[in-house]
């Protein structure tokens, strides 16, 4: 079995042998072939190099950074002192200097003249500027003395006369400064107005005269508040004496108080105000008075402000007992757009105090029975607002609102004809009040603004809806009103004001008398009536100047109560001088 092994072992080793020896010659026979074919081979066609087609493959950058640079800085310091040389010059102490004050004149007169024999004499006194007391004199006299003429062609005396003198005083203390001031005020009238229907009537002057006086005194004792969050107060005494003669006249005198103080952000105070009347014997048999107190709470911020409030009041006036009125006092505002675009609403009441000083100044012709001391105080127990406010980008500002009102004791005014009574017949040149609880609408508008640098303007506009209880119409009222003011100013040289003025359609009331039959009712209607008036002023120093107004330029007559035309075209010219 291992004689066989051995004897397949040598037979594989002849044979590797055999192998490699063949292999070799081959290759060797191969070479020589390979030499012989390079040297015969020839080429017919130029060589024409070409690629296989190859799939290509498209791929993006690596955009990641993978340098990192690392800094390394190396730095000395050093310091060496420096000491520059300086020298020292004296300074001059600063001088603190007062703005400018414009320079007061401790005397103003203003002295003018125009047709129906028209003067003006105006007068004023006042101390120099001074830091621990004011005081000074005030003086006017205005009367005209023309005639008119009345609807039946008669030419009558129109004429009045108003006189004013106020004596007045400030003294200023640290915290608060005391006020008083005495006061002599006179409207005189002639009843000129009468039915035109009455053909034998020709009254004289010093039969339609009447006069109408008031004196009045005034103290107050208030804060001086350089901080409006700080505690402040008001406190003032008054005493008026209104007389018509001897023996119809009133006393009046009365007390008011507030006081207010910022409290956790909120302002709050209160008011407390009380009058009393005491009339003559011969015109009101017993004395009225009138008491009030009003709390409140103000807030206000950068974007809106509210006020909470009411008035509590007891008013003893024509009755026996005292009548309780509750008036609310709430506002609110917010900024809608900061500066130009606010949104306001408010809810007050009021009590209109009809005292006969306050009721001649709107109709000085009542009738002289003593009813001018027996009228009726006029109630507002709710006035409710609302609308928009803010600037215009004129350099001026715009408002529109609308008000709706509930009014008690509206006072109107009615002409008296009873030329057949014998006690005392009327002619219809005096008036018998009429009062009547009203609702009234009033849409109101106002715009200002400038036009260029040297003119400016005012317009305001109102149009009313009255409902009443009683009257068909609110008499003397017109159904809406507009007015158009314009300004120029040359540097305070040259000034020139126009005035534009026009009413809608009114109506006027007459009620006639007779011994027989009922009274009846007149009513008058006039149209809209347009008024415009001029005044220009030069002031050739600071010192001297000149002037003149003309009113009604028109033309137009204008009724003011029935039966009473008024003036057509005025023209006035006059002087003011300062010292």
């Amino acid at each position: 079995m291992c004689a066989r092994i051995l004897k397949n072992k040598r037979m594989n080793r002849i044979h590797i042998f055999t192998l490699l020896l063949l292999s070799l010659t081959l290759s060797l026979s191969a070479q020589e072939k390979q030499e012989d074919l390079k040297r015969e081979v020839t080429l017919y066609n130029p060589y024409k190099p070409s690629l296989p087609p190859v799939k290509k493959r498209s791929f993006f950058a690596d955009i990641n950074d993978t340098l990192k640079v690392t800094e390394d800085f190396a730095y000395d310091i050093s310091a060496n002192p420096f000491s520059p040389e300086y020298k020292i010059s004296p300074i001059k102490a600063a001088t603190l200097l007062p703005d400018p004050l414009t320079k007061l004149y401790k005397t103003y007169v203003n002295l003018g003249i125009g047709n129906y024999l028209t003067p003006l004499a105006e007068i004023s006194l006042t101390n120099e500027r001074s830091k621990r007391s004011s005081y000074g004199l005030y003086a006017r006299h205005f009367s005209t003395n023309g005639r008119v003429k009345l609807d039946n062609d008669k030419r009558v005396f129109a004429g009045y006369m108003d006189n004013d003198v106020s004596l007045f005083g400030k003294k200023f203390f640290r915290d608060n400064y005391l006020k008083g001031t005495i006061d002599y005020s006179q409207k005189m009238r002639f009843a000129y107005g009468y039915d035109p229907g009455i053909s034998d009537y020709v009254p004289k002057n010093e039969n339609i005269r009447t006069g109408n006086n008031n004196l009045s005194s005034d103290i107050s004792f208030s804060s001086l508040n350089l901080d409006s969050t700080d505690f402040s107060y008001d406190f003032n005494a008054h005493y008026d004496l209104f007389f018509q003669g001897e023996k119809r006249y009133q006393h009046n005198t009365g007390l008011t108080g507030t006081m207010s103080k910022s409290h956790r952000g909120y302002y709050v105070g209160g008011k407390l105000d009380f009058g009393y009347f005491i009339p003559s014997p011969e015109v009101f048999d017993r004395s009225k008075y009138i008491f009030a107190v009003n709390p409140f709470v103000n807030k206000s911020t950068p974007k809106w402000n509210f006020r909470l409030g009411l008035q509590l009041l007891l008013d003893r006036n024509i009755r026996s007992t005292a009548e309780f009125h509750l008036y609310p006092d709430v506002n609110f505002g917010f900024n809608m757009v900061p500066s130009y675009v606010s949104f306001f609403a408010s809810l007050k009441g009021e009590l209109l105090t009809n005292d006969p000083w306050s009721i001649i100044a709107v109709n000085p012709y009542i009738v002289d029975d003593g009813s001018l001391f027996r009228l009726q105080n006029t109630s507002t127990p709710m006035k409710f607002s609302v609308g928009f406010k803010g600037n215009n980008g004129l350099e001026g500002n715009y408002l529109l609102s609308a008000s709706y009102s509930l009014v008690d004791n509206m006072l109107f005014y009615s002409n008296l004809v009873f030329p057949d009574s014998i006690e005392a017949p009327q002619m219809g040149n005096y008036f018998t009040p009429l009062a009547d609880d009203a609702e009234i609408l009033n849409i109101h508008g106002e715009l200002t603004g400038m036009i260029g640098d040297k003119v400016t303007f005012r317009g305001i506009a109102n149009w009313y809806q009255y409902t009443l209880s009683k009257n068909e119409y609110a008499w003397n009222k017109p159904e809406w009103d507009a007015n158009l003011n314009i300004k120029y100013n040359l540097r305070n040289k040259i000034i020139a004001d126009i005035d534009l003025r026009t009413i809608g359609e009114y109506r006027l009331l007459a009620t006639r008398y007779d011994v027989i039959l009922p009274p009846s009712a007149e009513v008058i209607t006039r149209p809209a009536h347009f008024n415009m008036n001029i005044s220009a002023e030069y002031r050739y120093t600071k010192i001297l100047s000149v002037w003149a107004r003309i009113n009604n330029i028109a033309f137009k007559r204008y009724y003011e109560w029935a039966f009473y035309p008024t003036q057509r075209f005025n023209l006035m010219i006059g002087f003011t001088y300062s010292l």
